[in-house]
């Protein structure tokens, strides 16, 4: 993310989107109510259209919406942004969709930029200095592709040795590395390269692919996991620990989720539920406030951040999307680490 423009006191940002993850971020960000401007394709009026059912040429314009939904999707790197006009050359009061996608440049108008808004957009600023983190796990004849993303695992490739795959098949284990191998080199975009999986497989693998492509195997690291797929992902994730892991916002998220339920076992000074949680952030007694992303969308979301920052609390949000946000989600989507128990 770049951020192109700050004007608190008129509550406006302008920002560019660089990543995919920033897009993850905006929808954290944005919210029902909030006034968004970008450049759009909406069809030209004519004095024919009133008359007649005749439809002008699509026209980039620059319009201002009010934000009703936001929707992200996960697997097309866009997100959707659904409002009314309100500002623009026409069709003012009429419905429009911003479809936002890496380069598109957007301004953003809140009544009121929170403090863990601000945060987060900060983190989306940073975190394009972060290399990327691929992980290629190897389990019996089936081979995976994932990156880490901001929000999460993503899926991007199975290669499988035998029968059918989604996008590769082979029968010899030579073709089967063949596959692996040219679905590393589409889809692999630099930074730390983390293979895993039981058994051999991963050593064999690694070994032949270093021998035709010494270079794109500089950054790898192999591990050995029980599990391959998303599973082995993350108990790679858990158990080792890398710098370029432990700085990730997943990992973070994991981290602080585990803390959590760590008290939670201990009976210790924690909360969670919505109504223990909101008492104690009335208290002043939260020093650390957990908030999934889906809950932080709403209202009753935005309510909990605003009294943790008048009670000077952290506010963490966790991404549903994740592991760590379905523990999280288990219990209500919020909990809190205390700095002491009211009497």
């Amino acid at each position: 993310m770049k951020i192109l423009h700050k004007d608190l006191k008129n509550g406006e940002i302008k920002l560019r989107v660089e990543v995919e993850d920033d897009l993850w971020h905006l929808y954290n960000i944005i919210s029902p109510g909030d006034l968004v401007f970008s450049l759009t394709q909406r069809r030209e009026e004519k004095q024919a259209d009133k008359i007649r059912a005749e439809r002008g040429e699509k026209k980039t314009m620059r319009l201002g919406i009010r934000v009703e939904k936001v929707e992200f999707h996960e697997f097309t790197d866009r997100l959707r942004i659904l409002g009314v006009i309100e500002h623009g050359p026409q069709d003012i009061g009429e419905h429009h969709t911003f479809n936002i996608t890496i380069g598109s440049e957007l301004s953003v108008i809140k009544e009121r930029w929170g403090r863990a808004q601000l945060k987060r957009l900060d983190e989306a600023v940073k975190s394009i200095e972060r290399p990327l983190i691929t992980f290629l796990t190897l389990e019996g004849d089936e081979a995976e592709i994932i990156v880490l993303r901001e929000y999460g695992i993503k899926r991007l490739a199975t290669i499988t040795f035998s029968g059918s795959g989604k996008q590769y098949r082979s029968s010899k284990k030579d073709e089967f590395f063949g596959n692996i191998l040219r679905a590393l080199k589409e889809f692999y975009r630099g930074g730390e390269l983390l293979i895993t999986g039981p058994g051999f497989t991963k050593e064999e693998f690694i070994s032949w692919a270093r021998e035709r492509e010494p270079g794109l195997f500089a950054n790898a690291h192999v591990y050995a996991s029980s599990h391959g797929g998303t599973v082995g992902v993350n108990e790679v994730m858990k158990r080792v620990g890398t710098d370029v892991l432990e700085n990730s916002r997943m990992a973070r998220e994991a981290r602080e989720v585990e803390r959590l339920f760590v008290e939670i076992s201990r009976s210790s000074a924690c909360a969670y539920g919505k109504d223990d949680v909101e008492r104690y952030l009335r208290q002043g007694a939260v020093e650390k406030l957990l908030i999934s992303s889906r809950l932080m969308r709403t209202r009753e979301g935005e309510e909990y951040m605003k009294l943790a920052e008048e009670g000077g609390a952290e506010v963490v949000v966790i991404s549903e999307l994740g592991e760590p946000g379905k523990r999280l989600e288990s219990i209500g989507g919020l909990g809190a680490i205390l700095r002491f128990v009211p009497r």
